[in-house]
């Protein structure tokens, strides 16, 4: 048996671009946005338009009880490299799209939880604290194939996609999430922390699935559920359990 047990975990954090490498200017403006604004421990990201004295700005930031965790890689990567500081790459464009159509009210339907048996199986080591959040009252629809680079988001909602998605693109919705065609790139439910959101897909490909913070990446998903028909939720232990449907 191994020693080591890789999990996952999806946590928050805040990205600050610096467009000034004024030490004392960035004190004050550090200062301003930060007094009395419960940032403390709060997890950054470094962003930079113009070179910073790396260390010097890291060992500001902790002196105002931020947690830097990496650097965006450009100008300071070099930097980070050299005194081994994470470097994460450089952000691939995405677009954000919007649906297609919208209905303002989601219909009130009663959802059962499933008898579990030979058909289900739990993944659910990679999780944060989920927080229940009232259940969602509208419902966005969209006709067009999902492309690599594209966005569909609801914050307040489901996502009903009546076509693919390609990888590299991504749903998220508050609610749940109906995928009537090809599930690659992205699908995270219950974005805002309802922990009773669904993923249902017609073929499952995702590369990555999650239902209020609780994830599993492609890898992770068991193989009997890979391009099948298959409904996706949270069980009592906020654990992700895999179902097989009938279409």
């Amino acid at each position: 048996m191994t020693d080591i047990r890789i999990t996952g975990r999806m946590v928050n954090f805040s990205r600050l671009t610096f467009s000034n490498n004024d030490l004392e200017q960035i004190r004050q403006q550090l200062k301003s946005l930060t007094d009395g604004q419960g940032y403390a421990g709060t997890l950054v990201i470094i962003d930079s338009t113009v070179k910073q004295e790396l260390i010097v700005l890291i060992q500001l930031l902790i002196e105002f009880e931020l947690q830097p965790m990496a650097v965006v890689d450009g100008l300071l990567g070099e930097d980070a490299r050299a005194i081994q500081f994470p470097v994460l790459p450089k952000d691939q464009p995405i677009q954000r799209i919007t649906a297609s159509s919208q209905a303002n009210t989601a219909p009130e339907t009663e959802v059962t939880a499933p008898t579990h048996g030979n058909s289900t199986e739990t993944v659910g080591s990679n999780q944060t604290t989920p927080v229940a959040s009232p259940a969602s009252a509208a419902t966005v629809y969209h006709d067009e194939i999902l492309r690599t680079g594209q966005s569909l988001v609801e914050d307040h909602g489901n996502i009903v996609l009546t076509a693919s998605m390609n990888n590299g693109s991504e749903l998220i919705a508050a609610g749940n999430i109906f995928v009537y065609g090809t599930a690659r790139g992205r699908i995270i439910a219950g974005a805002s922390g309802d922990t009773q959101a669904r993923i249902f897909c017609q073929c499952l490909e995702a590369q990555l699935i999650s239902i209020a913070g609780t994830f599993c990446v492609y890898d992770d998903i068991p193989t009997q559920y890979l391009q099948k028909s298959v409904q996706i939720y949270l069980n009592n232990n906020q654990e992700l359990e895999f179902e097989l449907l009938s279409i």
